[in-house]
């Protein structure tokens, strides 16, 4: 069995939900706390015993090339100054992991970015974890994700339960349960009305994929937004191969989404004990 050893991280979308914020830095660099939203993401990786972050970026996003390399003069400005705390941190991300980049040329959704990737893949299982979508979780999620495979050997999603009336928002899963946190997939639907959903179980942003679904992506058609879509290229695999999904245990911000980035800072926020009486008493006094 072969180890899941490396990520892809697409962060090629041009973030216009944030505008104008978004105008000179990637959305995934904006902050949550003291770090970019992107970090929490490697981090996650990381503490899954992922070896090699390989992102999908463009042409807008060198910020964050420079956050995961060195920086020399800052490193010596806080020698100088005897800061060790922040010298060892900022030390520690450029040595998280093997950092790889590639380029999606034209932006033609998440299943081309991912198979953009594929020559630096070559024939691993891999993981997926999008840019914006963070995962709060005493075990990483995609260590979760991780676990499933290892017992399956088969394509797994993650997935987590939400409301009933928000069905339209998320690609949806028709499961075939296992046992309460593992199903098999009947089928996927995207975006499917309240009424006709076949289930609540939504799937953000953490995906276990085979080295087969580059065959599927090449030969995909485009689909919702004229784009490539993976939840289709995972459609028509499912049809051939089994495919899995994990409800995680774990809270789901989706950061691309403002609302949602608001409460994972509020969030995060109450977990740092330095200010979180502070805040607090702030939020119950608003």
């Amino acid at each position: 069995m072969k180890k899941i050893r490396k990520v892809v991280i697409p962060v090629a979308g041009l973030g216009t939900r944030f505008l104008p914020a978004t105008k000179a830095q990637p959305k995934e660099m904006l902050p949550l706390v003291d770090k970019p939203i992107i970090q929490y993401i490697v981090e996650e990786a990381v503490a899954a015993g992922i070896e090699e972050i390989i992102f999908v970026t463009s042409s807008n996003k060198r910020a964050i090339e420079d956050h995961f390399d060195r920086n020399f003069e800052l490193e010596y400005r806080l020698r100088q100054k005897n800061k060790q705390a922040n010298l060892k941190e900022i030390l520690r991300i450029s040595d998280m992991a093997n950092f790889v980049y590639v380029r999606q040329k034209t932006p033609r959704g998440l299943g081309h970015a991912i198979f953009s990737a594929r020559s630096l893949i070559e024939n691993e299982p891999f993981a997926v974890m999008l840019g914006d979508d963070i995962i709060d979780s005493r075990v990483p999620a995609i260590k979760q994700l991780i676990k499933v495979y290892e017992k399956y050997q088969d394509v797994v999603v993650g997935v987590t339960k939400v409301a009933k009336k928000e069905t339209d928002k998320y690609g949806i899963v028709d499961p075939i349960f296992i046992d309460q946190k593992t199903s098999q997939i009947k089928k996927l639907v995207e975006k499917p009305a309240p009424a006709k959903a076949p289930s609540n179980l939504a799937i953000t942003g953490r995906y276990i994929l085979t080295p087969e679904i580059f065959d599927f992506l090449s030969e995909q058609k485009t689909g919702a937004g004229g784009e490539i879509q993976l939840t289709d290229a995972i459609a028509r695999y499912i049809k051939k191969r089994a495919g899995y999904a994990c409800t995680y245990d774990g809270d789901y911000y989706d950061c691309g989404n403002k609302l949602e980035f608001i409460k994972a800072i509020v969030n995060f926020g109450l977990k740092r004990k330095e200010f979180s009486s502070q805040l607090k008493k702030y939020l119950k006094g608003l």
